[in-house]
């Protein structure tokens, strides 16, 4: 005789821990866009760094898988690569150019709450105040950490960045729902919603910014690392995670971008942090952390049984087959 073992809930926390810090990865090198586009592309060209970033990416990853969109997934990769890259890039780089960067930073957190909300209306989830909680807490940790005294409100870059973070937000909920299509693997996905956002911003790119004129070793080096790195490798990971975790505890990890930009700007650019924004460091990392978490629901106690009806002839017996038996009862 064979006994089946099944797996008890110790042995699906390393899984779980595993995908969490795979996926970390991904914003983690967005936290690197910054300072890759401030030091190392041409000035003046944010839209082109987004086409490159998106589009060869996505088509290096759909020629390695060899794999196209079939039927109904022709539009919903459409739609998704809009979201998460045509729409999302172009309004990023509007709101950097209008607000300070820290402004820019802390709307861009903002995500986890819109996800949150947006799970509640689209995925039809229970509304989880606890993760809702520490989203907020994170916007206030990212705050504190970039924020200056010089920031300053544009109403055009304010309505950018919040939209822009709406709109991955709609993204990352609709990845969600619609999964990923059955035998299509996570590059050939990632590469559908590249190769989709690269083409929307294919035409714009070209009418608005042309081609830099002149691209330099660095540049290309610069080129490299977010097509590579911040687009096929990151995304990869990104929409992996988004099918095995908990849709905003996904989000909430998207905090990481800023608290990496600014960790590598004391780093390389040897920007220093005041005590305040070590505050909101430790503040937004323990909102990524507890974000992962999931409060215990309580116990509720069992429900009192209650006691047969007592019948004089006979009663009607509904078996879990679904048929119907007339037993004669005392």
């Amino acid at each position: 005789m064979t006994t089946t073992t099944l797996p008890d809930a110790s042995a699906r926390v390393p899984s779980r821990l595993r995908s969490t810090l795979l996926t970390a990865v991904a914003p983690a090198v967005w936290g690197s866009t910054y300072i890759v586009t401030t030091e190392l592309l041409p000035t003046g060209h944010p839209m082109f760094a987004a086409l490159v970033r998106a589009l060869p990416a996505g088509l290096l990853a759909v020629a390695i898988s060899r794999t196209l969109p079939r039927g109904a997934w022709w539009w919903r990769a459409a739609v998704l690569g809009t979201l998460n890259i045509g729409i999302f890039f172009p309004l990023l780089f509007i709101t950097a150019e209008r607000l300070p960067g820290g402004v820019a930073a802390t709307l861009g957190a903002t995500q986890p709450i819109i996800v949150a909300l947006l799970a509640v209306a689209v995925l039809d989830e229970r509304l989880s105040r606890w993760r809702l909680g520490w989203g907020v807490v994170g916007v206030i940790g990212v705050a504190l950490v970039v924020l200056g005294p010089g920031a300053a409100v544009d109403v055009v870059g304010t309505v950018a960045g919040l939209t822009g973070a709406a709109s991955m937000g709609l993204g990352v909920i609709l990845t969600k729902r619609w999964g990923r299509p059955d035998g299509v693997g996570p590059v050939a996905y990632a590469g559908w919603q590249l190769t989709a956002g690269g083409l929307v911003l294919l035409a714009p790119t070209l009418l608005i910014e042309g081609v830099p004129q002149r691209i330099d070793a660095p540049a290309v080096a610069g080129y490299l690392w977010l097509g590579v790195l911040g687009g096929l490798l990151a995304y990869t990971l990104w929409f992996t995670g988004l099918r095995r975790l908990p849709v905003t505890a996904t989000a909430l990890l998207g905090l990481l971008s800023p608290l990496v930009a600014a960790t590598l700007g004391a780093l390389v650019l040897g920007q220093t942090l005041a005590p305040v924004q070590l505050v909101g460091f430790a503040l937004a990392l323990t909102a990524l952390a507890a974000g992962q978490l999931a409060p215990r629901e309580p116990r509720h106690p069992p429900a009192r049984r209650r006691s047969a009806p007592r019948a004089t002839s006979r009663s009607v017996v509904r078996h879990s087959g679904g048929s119907d038996v007339v037993r004669k009862l005392p």
